[in-house]
């Protein structure tokens, strides 16, 4: 389970704390709070690779797409490699580009090609990669949600 909605909440409240005791507390504080994020983030990110590795009994990690360009999470995966004894596999900067270019370049030569869509089709959070499988129910403090 990947969901940051406890850590988006938990920010939410602090800064609006953090802004009633002072107006101007993200304007003078904005590189604490966002590297203060970022590092809780990556904390949450390496203890479920860890749990996951262990779980799964393996030693080849990998990360890809926008997430692996940040600098502080390929930092932290090449310290785990050390400590835990794993195989790590973080692409180039060059090839860690955002998916949402890759839909948009794709999406642009389906339209070049006279394909367009009936926009018939809406979004669905945890939509599963089999069509045929039901929605994944995503756990967390108000209980299985769709």
């Amino acid at each position: 389970n990947f969901s940051f909605s406890g850590l988006k909440t938990s920010i939410l409240y602090f800064i609006q704390k953090k802004i009633k005791e002072d107006p101007k507390f993200i304007e003078n504080n904005l590189a604490d709070i966002c590297a203060s994020i970022q590092h809780s983030i990556i904390n949450i990110l390496m203890k479920k690779i860890e749990k996951a590795a262990k779980e799964s009994q393996i030693n080849d990690i990998a990360i890809a797409g926008g997430v692996s360009a940040n600098s502080g999470l390929r930092k932290r995966l090449q310290e785990m490699e050390q400590s835990h004894q794993w195989k790590t596999y973080i692409p180039p900067f060059s090839y860690c580009t955002d998916n949402a270019a890759m839909i948009a370049y794709a999406a642009g030569e389906l339209y070049d090609l006279g394909q367009e869509d009936d926009y018939s089709l809406s979004p669905r959070s945890r939509w599963p990669l089999d069509e045929k499988k039901p929605p994944m129910l995503g756990g967390g403090k108000r209980g299985a949600k769709a």
